[in-house]
């Protein structure tokens, strides 16, 4: 039986593709504040500027390819279950060919309904203010806007739980509460970081990596196909 390998992917994965995040000082971010777009307040004060912004990151995303840290996932897959847990909203993952992505915090690509948080539909377009859900509510955002529930976090929980090797990949482990899911990796699992600042990530010991992720990653999938 193959070993699982848990990835806890953050924006520094997508950042190499091209993709804006929020704490860049420079792109989609620059001309917005996060109380004004990514908040259930401005969504209810405001509607249809925040589905400006997330058509705008939206189309973004489509322009945009995995890059290399995604590919070395996928090859990893032949040797390993490999489960991922992202923080990020696109779909660079799956688009690269991993088969097992758990989206914490939503999904770009789709909307749902303002009233029923159960009805979801596929989204690549932009979204207008009056397009609606099947029950006739306005369609917002698939996301986790910040002050909202995780609702996959138990789930995330529960995968990580069950890691006989553990890979955190772009991302500072400063966003809560996803950074808490380092605390239930189980005691003496191989831990690995690749991330080319340093990252205090609590009381666990990593192998840290101090590279990009385009770049360690590859590496650090290749060593393990190699030693385990």
């Amino acid at each position: 039986m193959k070993k699982r390998v848990v990835v806890l992917s953050g924006a520094g994965i997508s950042a190499e593709s091209g993709l804006d995040t929020f704490r860049d000082s420079n792109g989609l971010w620059a001309n917005y504040r996060i109380e004004d777009v990514c908040t259930p307040e401005a969504l209810a004060r405001n509607p249809e500027r925040v589905l400006d912004f997330y058509n705008m990151r939206r189309r973004q995303l489509l322009q945009v390819e995995p890059n290399d840290a995604h590919i070395a996932l996928v090859n990893l897959e032949r040797h390993f279950q490999v489960d991922i847990v992202t923080q990020n909203i696109d779909d660079l993952h799956e688009r690269a060919g991993s088969s097992n992505v758990l989206h914490l915090h939503g999904e770009l690509l789709k909307s749902r309904s303002i009233k029923n948080p159960d009805i979801i539909v596929e989204t690549r377009g932009d979204v207008s203010l009056g397009e609606c859900a099947p029950d006739g509510a306005q369609l917002r955002p698939h996301v986790v806007f910040f002050g909202e529930e995780v609702p996959e976090l138990e789930r995330g929980a529960k995968i990580v739980s069950l890691a006989e090797i553990f890979i955190v990949v772009g991302t500072s482990l400063a966003v809560y509460p996803a950074a808490g899911l380092v605390n239930y990796v189980p005691y003496g699992v191989p831990c690995f970081l690749v991330d080319p600042t340093d990252v205090k990530a609590s009381y666990r010991v990593f192998k840290h990596i101090k590279k990009r992720a385009s770049e360690g990653l590859p590496e650090l999938c290749s060593l393990l196909i190699s030693n385990f």
